[in-house]
């Protein structure tokens, strides 16, 4: 019985220990915060375990929106505005904007974007957001349909109408102050 009694104040005074050292770690600035920083140890794993979760949790099935080139032709305008700035123009190099940003947003045009993945999990990340990341939410800002024809465009990149193609792959000119 006292083996017990002494794993498990063991145990307490361990992990009290962890907390204590953990705070200080924080406390005095040594934590990584900076998107130029390194990551912190299992941060890239415990957030994608908790985002894959919460995604196959909440995001529809299907679409809401038919496939229609008005759809994917709206989707392109919406994404050249709210999007590329960060995930980039089909063809075109990575934004300075993107370049950093931590964790550094995919290029939805370039090698696995998001165009294998399920319209709604790209629905639920557009209108959500993604904590630590950068990506906003849009249900404020973006109506329901607009969210919507985001996903079905970057879903069918591959199969563009040419008004869409081309608006996905013309960057709006610079303007500098």
């Amino acid at each position: 019985m006292k083996f017990i009694g002494r794993m498990l104040v063991s145990l307490i005074v361990g992990l009290a220990i962890v907390a204590v050292a953990g705070y200080f770690y924080i406390s005095l600035g040594y934590a990584p915060v900076s998107t130029a920083a390194p990551p912190l140890p299992f941060e890239k794993t415990i957030t994608k375990i908790a985002l894959k979760a919460r995604i196959k949790k909440e995001a529809p099935a299907q679409s809401a929106l038919p496939l229609t080139d008005d759809n994917l032709i709206a989707g392109a305008r919406i994404y050249s505005k709210q999007c590329a700035v960060c995930h980039g123009f089909d063809g075109q190099p990575e934004t300075e904007i993107a370049k950093g940003m931590f964790p550094e947003p995919p290029q939805l045009f370039k090698g696995h974007g998001v165009t294998d993945d399920p319209v709604g999990e790209t629905y639920w990340i557009a209108e959500n957001g993604v904590r630590l990341t950068g990506m906003p939410a849009f249900r404020q800002s973006l109506s329901e349909n607009q969210i919507w024809q985001i996903p079905l465009l970057l879903a069918n990149a591959d199969k563009l109408p040419p008004v869409a193609k081309t608006i996905v792959t013309t960057p709006a000119p610079q303007v500098y102050l």
